[in-house]
């Protein structure tokens, strides 16, 4: 069975791979480095969920990719306006902010259902 959660972050990590190498290539590793971080403990954190242990343990790990979503975002947000790289970046936010919401969602919907 298909999680559209996991394999959107899945191919969402894949996306950033490509713009760390981009990144790299610039000599931008700090933003780099921090970047793959966090964009791709992202989907980590969505696999580990759906193998939780119990309930709370699912909506925690589903709480830290959330929170790893709006790191991503934020990192984004930064090398885009700081004009770093001549690169369009609008597919990234916009991919960020479509995980943000459904992360949000799922941890908001999972807490009322304890």
């Amino acid at each position: 069975m298909s999680n559209i959660v996991e394999d959107k972050s899945y191919k969402f990590s894949i996306q950033i791979i490509s713009l760390v190498k981009i990144l790299r290539a610039h000599k931008e590793f700090v933003f780099a480095d921090q970047l793959l971080k966090s964009a791709t403990s992202i989907g980590a954190n969505i696999s580990e969920a759906g193998a939780g242990q119990s309930k709370k343990d699912f909506i925690s790990k589903m709480a830290i990719a959330s929170k790893e979503a709006r790191e991503t975002r934020y990192w984004l947000r930064l090398i885009d306006e700081s004009n770093l790289i001549e690169h369009d970046l609008t597919s990234y936010l916009n991919e960020i902010e479509e995980l943000i919401k459904i992360l949000t969602k799922i941890v908001k919907t999972s807490q009322l259902n304890i």
